[in-house]
């Protein structure tokens, strides 16, 4: 049986959730451990905590995915005088790897939001505010007899994909001019002579991050020693990436139905939400963890209910009458992100074992 390593683990994690999507305070990836190691088995969790650390290893796992990464500022001292020192210096004795997916998990389509979506029956789901300035377009001229090829290794390498479209280019015909100089190797033409090439103009649509990997694969196809390209970085928004999202119930519900229903579907213990406009609920924003930053791109959506976590007393007001505000607190609106990531784990790797743990990490506890 082929043993998998740490590293094919969060080369497959990120290409689901690429580490380039994470906000800049951010520290999602591999916190702890060797990328070499071979895995026994992965625990998933909310959290990556002690307790989370001794049930890795009673259940013989040596790593643990986890949503919120253990380290989010630099250590500077390892000594155990915190909960973030100890659960380090746990795993590391242990040889327990730590792979966090935060905010990139957060930020892509099918990821924790739409996993919220998903628990909440919503249909026609969509990103709520997509980002801009992590697209680029690519222009390339090859030659007719390179198109296929080139064409094939640009989207193998990514690139070529808009929304639910792949393999999506736009060409032109033309004709290219050049005049190899001495020491030049050129596939056609000759030194000090000029030469006219039947050629495309290939344009393509790439996640800004891939662009080095997609240039290469350019490269690797082209036949010319030196293939002419452009890069343009685009200020288009990415509807496959952004915060939040927002979709439709399948029927309209008044307030309290609508409650009720959140309550049992998120497994809630208690709901803070502001006043009722009195119209019928069907549109819905949701935002794991902190989401008050999003409250006016839920309004502009046309939402009539945003779901997220941790408001503060003031923020609530700024609902003014425009959309009901429900807060289901932060571990609430985010556990169910550990079915998201076994669910992504099992589709893929079949020689370990892949375990929902079952620590609650939740640090906010009820009286009810």
């Amino acid at each position: 049986m082929t043993m998998v390593q740490v590293r094919s683990l969060a080369r497959y994690l990120e290409a689901f959730a690429p580490l380039a999507y994470q906000e800049s305070y951010d520290n999602a990836g591999l916190i702890v451990g060797d990328p070499d190691m071979e895995i026994t088995g992965v625990l998933v969790a909310l959290d990556a905590t002690e307790t989370v650390i001794d049930e890795a290893i009673a259940k013989g796992c040596n790593v643990v995915v986890a949503h919120h990464p253990i380290i989010f500022k630099g250590l500077k001292k390892l000594n155990g005088k915190n909960y973030v020192e100890r659960t380090v210096i746990k795993a590391i004795r242990n040889d327990v790897a730590i792979y966090a997916a935060h905010t990139n998990l957060d930020n892509v389509a099918g990821g924790v939001n739409f996993k919220i979506a998903e628990k909440l029956g919503l249909q026609h789901v969509r990103i709520l505010a997509p980002k801009t300035q992590v697209l680029s377009k690519l222009v390339v001229f090859v030659p007719d007899s390179d198109l296929e090829a080139v064409l094939t290794a640009i989207y193998d390498a990514g690139a070529g994909r808009i929304g639910t479209y792949e393999h999506c280019s736009f060409r032109v015909g033309g004709t290219g001019t050049f005049r190899p100089l001495d020491g030049a190797n050129p596939t056609v033409g000759e030194i000090g002579l000029d030469e006219t090439v039947d050629e495309h103009r290939l344009e393509v649509i790439l996640p800004a991050y891939l662009e080095n990997s997609v240039v290469a694969a350019i490269q690797k196809a082209h036949s010319y020693e030196v293939p002419a390209y452009d890069v343009y970085p685009l200020n288009n928004a990415n509807q496959e990436v952004g915060s939040g999202a927002v979709g439709e119930l399948s029927e309209a519900m008044n307030l309290p139905d609508w409650l009720a229903y959140l309550k049992q579907q998120m497994h809630l213990n208690v709901i803070r939400y502001t006043p009722w406009r009195g119209t019928p609920i069907r549109r819905i924003a949701v935002c794991g963890g902190v989401g008050s930053f999003l409250l006016n791109d839920a309004v502009r959506a046309g939402a009539d209910v945003f779901v997220t976590a941790d408001y503060k007393y003031h923020e609530f007001f700024d609902a003014d009458g425009r959309i009901v505000i429900c807060d289901i607190g932060h571990y609430e609106s985010e556990v169910f992100t550990k079915e998201l990531i076994i669910q992504q784990l099992s589709k893929h790797f079949r020689t370990f074992a892949v375990i929902l743990s079952d620590t609650v990490t939740n640090p906010v506890q009820y009286f009810t």
